[in-house]
Formats: C-alpha cells, sequence, structure tokens
C-alpha cells in the first residue's frame, strides 16, 4: 500500500496487496448493442461439428422467438457465414460494422464477412487474432439480442481465454464426438470453464449414432458415447445427442442450416430459456 492510498482500489492502478476488488477485465459492447445473454460454443479439438451446433442452436432459439445472434470466433477457420448461406461483405460507416442477416433473421459477423475473398487465408499471430474476436464484441452494433452464441475455435488458447476474460460470457455448452479419446479433451474444455468460474451449461454429442431409413434401427458407428458420464461425472444436467444424417451435410453444404429440423437440441433450448428466465 502507498503512502498516499485512498482506499478507492476502483480508481487506482497499482498491483498492491492490499487491493479490495478485483477488476474486471470484460469489454463493454458498443453502445448502440444490446445483447443480453452470451453462450459460449465449445470443444476441446476440431471437426467434432462445433460450428453445426452454434448454428442450430441459433436457429432453434430464433424459430423459438428470440432475437438471436452468432459471434465466428474461429478465426481462422470461419465457417458460419457458409452455413447461412451468407457470402455478402458485412457494411459499416463511422458508428461501427453491422452485422450480416441470415434468411431467417439471425445476425452474424465472422471474419469470412470481412474479407474480399472468402477462401483467403488468415495468417495471423495469436494476440492479433484474440484482438479482432475483442472488436467483434466492441465495435460490432448487435441489434437487440435475446442470445448470442460464440462459435469458438477449438481447444483452451489465446482465444478462448480472450472470449471466457473479455465477454460476459454466462455459460458454455461442449461439444464431442463418441470416440473415447475425445472425452478426455472434452474434460479438459471442462476443467478450463471450471477454472474462469463459467457454468457449463449443456453438453452435445455430434454424430451419435446413425438410424436406418429403413428399419430405424440405431446404430453407434464410432462406438458408444461417453457424454452422460462426463455429463454426470461434473454434475451437468443436460445433454444431446445429434444423429449422423446425410440430409444435414447436405443442407450446411448447401448453406441452408436454418432449413434443418429435429428435436435433438431441444433440452439445451430449454436450459437456455430457463436461464433467460432466472
Amino acid at each position: 500500500m502507498s503512502e498516499g492510498c485512498s482506499h478507492n482500489c476502483a480508481s487506482c492502478g497499482e498491483s498492491c496487496a492490499e487491493r479490495r476488488e478485483k477488476q474486471s477485465m470484460v469489454e463493454q459492447p458498443h453502445e448502440m448493442s444490446s445483447v443480453r445473454n452470451v453462450i459460449a460454443v465449445v470443444s476441446g479439438k476440431g471437426g467434432v461439428g462445433k460450428s453445426l451446433v452454434t448454428s442450430l442452436l441459433a436457429v432453434e432459439m430464433q424459430r423459438r422467438g428470440h432475437s438471436t445472434a452468432v459471434l465466428d470466433a474461429d478465426i481462422t477457420g470461419p465457417s458460419i457465414p457458409k452455413l447461412f448461406g451468407i457470402h455478402e461483405m458485412a457494411q459499416g460507416n463511422d458508428l461501427g460494422l453491422f452485422p450480416a442477416q441470415s434468411r431467417g433473421g439471425v445476425q452474424v459477423m465472422s471474419l469470412n464477412l470481412l474479407l474480399p475473398d472468402e477462401t483467403d487465408p488468415v495468417v495471423w499471430r495469436g494476440p492479433i487474432i484474440a484482438g479482432t474476436v475483442k472488436q467483434f464484441w466492441t465495435d460490432v452494433i448487435w441489434n437487440d439480442v435475446d442470445f448470442m452464441f460464440v462459435d469458438m475455435p477449438p481447444g483452451t488458447g489465446d482465444v478462448p481465454l480472450t472470449v471466457f476474460q473479455s465477454l460476459p460470457i454466462k455459460g458454455i455448452v461442449v461439444v464431442a464426438s463418441p470416440q473415447e479419446l475425445v472425452s478426455m479433451i472434452v474434460e479438459k474444455a471442462v476443467k478450463m470453464a471450471e477454472k474462469m468460474q463459467i457454468p457449463v451449461l449443456g453438453m452435445v454429442e455430434n454424430m451419435a449414432y446413425f438410424e436406418c431409413p429403413d428399419c430405424h434401427k440405431r446404430h453407434d458407428i464410432f462406438g458408444a458415447g461417453h457424454m452422460d458420464g462426463i455429463a454426470a461425472k461434473y454434475g451437468v444436467a443436460c445433454t444431446a445427442k445429434i444423429p449422423i444424417d446425410p440430409a444435414i451435410a447436405a443442407a450446411c453444404d448447401a448453406g441452408a442450416v436454418e432449413t434443418v429440423r429435429g428435436g435433438w437440441l431441444a433440452p439445451v433450448a430449454d436450459r437456455l430459456e430457463a436461464l433467460d428466465e432466472a
């Protein structure tokens, strides 16, 4: 403590041992933005369908009458615009950037919407990538959003840490596939959320099973999943499973994720609505 200490830690930049408040690192959104609930969709590894789950959750909540948005934080591998069939560049003016809007009304911001050619690679170092994600929160004008879903890059590195610290995350949804190796990596993501004191609202197992179109028998193509066991271990009450379905893949390839219908994510959507009402 310095000799001239005023005992007002909020206005002090010193890092003395007597600090009375923990300073928040959460960034303020654009002054013209309105976002009620921010939900991060995470995975321990790539290729498990995190962007698909992010999009389907946004579409499901939009169908339920909520205004939704997707912030694509996977800067080097952005796939959200393609899923929604959005190819035009985002617009902006002196006030800030404006998100693109899907056919169903979902607001979307992704680096692919700022590139002259959506196939251009993004060869940036970590700090620049993390800074861009922050700008998607601080510089984009999000219009009256009830639920914003943040499509995170896989793993527990710079960008997930930046999102957890800089955005007012109310909870996360963890996505995985059934393979046993993935279960270990899923636990890493869950433990990171615990360390950041962010609740796990639900867990989604993608490619969980294949249902024969003729006999309707379910087959575990990748073996029995481990999601329920992990959810029980960490006290996560809400789980969901998405099947392997060629129709889902075809819709995504066509930029028509909003045409996909199925009640697979209803338990997670119910949990989100309960969060909003709390």
